[in-house]
């Protein structure tokens, strides 16, 4: 008589089984760990303060040049070593009247109006508080012979991938650039830039923002987690584009605004909010109404970002456009990469097999990281305001 080569199932169960589920569990898990390490290192990125973006405005008059600057208070801050702005980034104009001269100073080591490879002669500069941005300008005197070039290096020493964005007015004409530490010089000419670079450059704003906004991206992936089809998710991402872009717009054009001090701390507080949700209910095909409620409040933060990139007066609903379509495509990308993983995500879990549905531990856990992000950043927005 042959005995059966098969393994007995001991009290524990089944050899076979319990290496299925282990293997099952251990996928699990590394899903999980591979998304809390991906937020915490976002989270972690988000208060590394960087230079950024600075902006400037060149009036050529002959051979005389006007010269505006508009950066980030804290920027100043970082780079001259003064103290001007409070807490919520607001700049006080007792403290800005006191370090004029200071931060007057650092400009003038690394921005510079030159004729024939020669310094201008140049008037004092002058500084005015913008909300949490400094202003400030400075004439330009140049000898009658040499060609005129305008060079910068601000904020450079901190931050090496900090960029400039030049908008040059001569003779009628003008054009845009923007000047980097690869690109630190151009020649002060009338030659206008064209809708197409305009257009191109936004465009590229609006994309780099949204993968850099680590805020929105926790605040889509909470949205799209029970999502197991398309349509869904494209309600969702076309009732936040929607929101957005309405307030964004307002905002970018002047037309109505909120503080920072009130944004940043509604933005963390509506992750929060979301996060929470996924616990409680998991109808996403109605979630398209809360996106674009909270969709307004993005936008707001939207053009807090595109202020310090500045909007051309020759080109402006363009370029707002551009930057909104920049944003979307970030935001349709990032969907795009998350949707095909939850669907993997949920084969591994049923065991290679067809999937019964999105696996409640999964969204369980991944929302519970997100909504203590969006609660810390609530706190130290909250605090700092």
């Amino acid at each position: 008589m042959v005995r059966s080569t098969v393994p007995k199932c001991s009290k524990l169960g089944c050899p076979s089984r319990i290496s299925a589920h282990s293997t099952k569990r251990a996928l699990h898990t590394f899903l999980l760990a591979a998304f809390v390490a991906t937020l915490a290192a976002a989270a972690g990125s988000v208060h590394a303060h960087n230079a950024g973006v600075s902006s400037a405005r060149i009036v050529v008059e002959g051979r005389t040049v006007e010269v505006e600057i508009n950066a980030l208070g804290r920027d100043f801050e970082q780079a001259a070593g003064v103290r001007i702005a409070d807490k919520s980034g607001e700049i006080n104009p007792v403290a800005l009247s006191l370090m004029a001269s200071t931060i007057g100073s650092y400009v003038g080591e690394h921005v510079a109006v030159l004729a024939g490879g020669q310094r201008c002669s140049a008037a004092a500069w002058t500084a005015k508080p913008a909300d949490t941005h400094v202003m400030l300008t400075s004439t330009w005197h140049c000898p009658p012979d040499g060609e005129l070039r305008y060079r910068s290096t601000l904020f450079q020493d901190v931050d090496p991938t900090a960029r400039h964005v030049l908008v040059m007015a001569s003779n009628g004409a003008e054009r845009e650039l923007v000047l980097d530490r690869n690109t630190q010089e151009i020649a002060l000419a009338a030659t206008e830039t064209s809708l197409l670079d305009v257009i191109m450059r936004f465009l590229a704003a609006g994309i780099e923002h949204i993968f850099l906004g680590y805020d929105h991206i926790a605040f889509l992936l909470a949205v799209i987690l029970w999502g197991q089809t398309l349509w869904p998710l494209v309600k969702v991402v076309t009732a936040f584009t929607i929101a957005h872009s309405i307030t964004l717009s307002l905002a970018a054009l002047n037309i109505f605004a909120i503080p920072s001090a009130i944004v940043e701390p509604a933005i963390a507080a509506s992750i929060t909010f979301v996060a929470a949700e996924n616990f409680f209910s998991r109808n996403i095909d109605r979630r398209w109404l809360v996106t674009f409620l909270f969709g307004l409040v993005h936008g707001f933060g939207f053009a807090s970002a595109l202020s310090e990139i500045g909007l051309p007066t020759n080109a402006l609903v363009p370029a707002l456009a551009a930057f909104n379509v920049g944003v979307e495509i970030g935001q349709v990308a990032i969907v795009a990469l998350v949707f095909p993983l939850l669907l993997l995500a949920d084969r591994m879990i049923a065991g290679g097999g067809a999937a019964k549905g999105r696996q409640p531990s999964l969204v369980y856990a991944c929302s519970a990281v997100i909504f203590a992000l969006g609660l810390y950043w609530l706190i130290e927005r909250t605090m700092s305001a």
